[in-house]
C-alpha cells in the first residue's frame, strides 16, 4: 500500500514518451530552474524552426501579450529567442509589447542564433545575454528573387540594399556616358522602377524599426547619429559580406551594445543549452514555432509546404 504522503510520480511509459515527443512540461522545468538561478525574473521562451521557412509575424506579438498577461513580471522580463528572423514590423510589436507588460525592465538571451528580425528584438532589450557562441546577425531586408523566367520555383535570396545600389550605379553610368548608352539601358530594363522605388522605403524602414527600439532601451543617451555610426556593421551588408555571416559577443560589445557575456560552462548556461537543444529539436519535428513559460505553452504545426535547403 502507497504512504499517503508518497511523491506521486509519472509513470516510466509516460516519461519516455514526453522524452521522445519533447513535450512541453520538460521545458517548463528547466524554464523554472532558470528562472531561480535568475532571481525570480520571469523567462518566455521564443522558437521559430530554421528547418521550415517559419517567419516572426505580428500574431507573435498578440501570443506573447495573451502568456504576459498571466503573468507576474514584477521582477522583471527576460525572453529567450532564437530565429531566423521574419518581419521588422513583428520584431517592434514584440518589443513593445514586452517593455509595456514588463515595465521596461526587460533583456534576452540568445542561446544560438537570433538573426535579423530576431536581431531586432534584442536591440529594444535593456541587456542581452550572449555566450561565446551566440550569434546576432544584420538586419538589412531581403529579396527572393526569380532566377529565370523559364523557372519559376528557383529563387535566389539577395539583399535589397545591393539590388538597389546597384541599379543606382548603373543609372548613374548610363548619365555619365557620352555615345552609346544601349548596354546599360538593356541592363536597366531588368529593373522595375516601382520595385525599386518600394525597396527604398523598406530600408529606410528597417533603419527607422532599430532607431526606435535602440533609443527606447540601450542607447537612449545618445543621438540618432550617434546610433546610426555605431550600427552601420547591422544596417548595410558591405562589411560582413552575408546576411547570414554571424556577430558575436565581442563585437556587440564594440558596437556599444549592453551584452551581458556568460561562460558555456556555467550552471546557468548549461540549463540555457539544454533548453535549445530541446526547443530546437522541437521546432525542426513537431512544430514550427514556440512561445513557452514555465506554466504556459503555445506551438504552431509544421507548415504544409516543402522544406526550404540552406
Amino acid at each position: 500500500m502507497n504512504s499517503p504522503n508518497a511523491v506521486t510520480e509519472e509513470p516510466t511509459v509516460v516519461k519516455l514518451l514526453d522524452e521522445i515527443d519533447q513535450s512541453p512540461g520538460i521545458r517548463r522545468e528547466l524554464l523554472r530552474e532558470l528562472e531561480e538561478l535568475c532571481e525570480g525574473r520571469r523567462l518566455v521562451s521564443c522558437f521559430t524552426s530554421f528547418r521550415y521557412p517559419v517567419m516572426m509575424v505580428d500574431q507573435d506579438a498578440d501570443i506573447l501579450e495573451g502568456i504576459l498577461q498571466k503573468l507576474d513580471l514584477s521582477k522583471g522580463l527576460t525572453l529567450i529567442i532564437n530565429s531566423p528572423g521574419g518581419m521588422g514590423l513583428a520584431a517592434e510589436r514584440i518589443v513593445r509589447v514586452c517593455r509595456t507588460y514588463s515595465k521596461g525592465d526587460f533583456e534576452t538571451i540568445i542561446p544560438k542564433m537570433a538573426k535579423s528580425a530576431a536581431t531586432a528584438v534584442c536591440l529594444g532589450a535593456n541587456k542581452i545575454w550572449m555566450s561565446d557562441t551566440s550569434e546576432l546577425g544584420p538586419i538589412d531586408p531581403q529579396a527572393r528573387l526569380q532566377i529565370s523566367p523559364d523557372s519559376p520555383e528557383e529563387q535566389v535570396s539577395l539583399s535589397i540594399w545591393n539590388i538597389v545600389e546597384s541599379y543606382e550605379e548603373l543609372l548613374k553610368e548610363a548619365v555619365a556616358t557620352p555615345g552609346n548608352i544601349e548596354p546599360y539601358l538593356q541592363q536597366l530594363q531588368r529593373y522595375d522602377a516601382r520595385q525599386i522605388k518600394q525597396w527604398r522605403l523598406d530600408l529606410d524602414l528597417a533603419e527607422d524599426v532599430v532607431m526606435k527600439l535602440l533609443k527606447s532601451g540601450m542607447m537612449k543617451e545618445l543621438s540618432e547619429d550617434e546610433i546610426r555610426q555605431r550600427i552601420g556593421i547591422l544596417l548595410h551588408p558591405i562589411k560582413l559580406k552575408a546576411h547570414g555571416r554571424p556577430i558575436y559577443w565581442e563585437a556587440a560589445k564594440e558596437m556599444g551594445l549592453n551584452v551581458e557575456h556568460v561562460e558555456n560552462d556555467s550552471p546557468i548556461w548549461q540549463l540555457v543549452w539544454e533548453l535549445y537543444v530541446r526547443s530546437d529539436w522541437y521546432v525542426s519535428n513537431r512544430a514550427g514555432k514556440i512561445v513557452e513559460s514555465s506554466e504556459h505553452a503555445f506551438h504552431t504545426p509544421i507548415p504544409r509546404f516543402p522544406e526550404v535547403q540552406s
